[in-house]
């Protein structure tokens, strides 16, 4: 299993997960739901405190790994298979262009 911490304008939001067995999870820091109501990551997941689940990436944490010439870039220096969503999530994300940041779960 692999987790992330979800910073939202460096606020903990909440923790990504990927399971053994290729299920994503997302859920909201409780701190966060109840500072935070309207401030949501993606429109596709507002706060609160259900968890979501996919049996792939979510739309939004896709779209931030990086595409075509500047994946295979990463995908190369960092030696992680391009089909490896997560990896490349927690290794290319940590400063994204935006408000949102990833970092691994044993960050600080």
């Amino acid at each position: 299993m692999r987790a992330a911490k979800i910073y939202y304008k460096d606020i903990l939001a909440g923790i990504l997960t990927e399971t053994d067995d290729g299920i994503y999870t997302f859920q909201y820091e409780k701190e966060y739901v109840k500072k935070y109501p309207k401030q949501f990551i993606t429109f596709t997941m507002p706060v609160s405190e259900q968890l979501y689940t996919d049996k792939s990436l979510f739309p939004f944490f896709e779209g931030l790994i990086p595409e075509g010439w500047l994946l295979d870039i990463a995908s190369k220096s960092w030696k992680i298979n391009s089909n490896d969503r997560m990896g490349l999530l927690l290794a290319c994300c940590k400063n994204c262009i935006g408000a949102v940041s990833v970092f691994s779960i044993d960050h600080e």
